[in-house]
Formats: C-alpha cells, sequence, structure tokens
C-alpha cells in the first residue's frame, strides 16, 4: 500500500531549490527542477551531512561539504567523494499539494 504523507505546496519550493523535510526521525529533500518535483534522502552518503545547504543546478545536488554530487531523479553519484547513491522516493502533485511516498 501506498504511504503518501503531505510535504508542502508546490509554491514553498522554488525552481532549482529543495527544501528539507523530517518524518518520524528521517530526513529527506523536497526538489524542484525542470522535470517536475523529486525526492531524496536528505543526508549526503559519505559524511552524514544534510543537503539542505547543497546547491542544486539542473538535475543535479552538490553537497555542501565535500562537493559530491548526486542525479536528483536515480539517486546516482555522478562526482566523489560519496561512493553510495541516496535512495529516491515517489513525489506526487495534487493540484497544488506536494506529497512523498515514504515506502
Amino acid at each position: 500500500m501506498q504511504n503518501w504523507i503531505y510535504v508542502c505546496d508546490k509554491k514553498d519550493i522554488d525552481f532549482e531549490d529543495l527544501i528539507r523535510f523530517d518524518y518520524n526521525e528521517k530526513t529527506f529533500c523536497i526538489y524542484n527542477i525542470k522535470d517536475g518535483f523529486y525526492a531524496t534522502d536528505g543526508m549526503c552518503t559519505h559524511e552524514d551531512v544534510h543537503l539542505e545547504d547543497g546547491l542544486v543546478t539542473e538535475d543535479e545536488i552538490e553537497c555542501p561539504m565535500h562537493q559530491g554530487i548526486f542525479n536528483i531523479k536515480t539517486g546516482a553519484v555522478i562526482q566523489d567523494p560519496p561512493c553510495d547513491d541516496l535512495k529516491t522516493y515517489d513525489v506526487k502533485v495534487d493540484g497544488e499539494k506536494i506529497y512523498i511516498n515514504i515506502n
């Protein structure tokens, strides 16, 4: 079963930006990029630094600590130092509201 959780309204996330979303002691990032809204784990897999202060460029997020880069859509590492990909989550938009599936 899907476990959709309301995150925010579309207007709350600027284009090519992200917001932090914490739920049940887990942290996520929700992104607004050209192709829509996406979600990943919120912590860099390299040093457990939150990505909320990272730089979003097109479909990439750059970690603010060591400049590791991940693909927002797939979670794949694009640039070291991270070795492990980010987990991604399904996002749906219903009207102006954004939801994440945390399963």
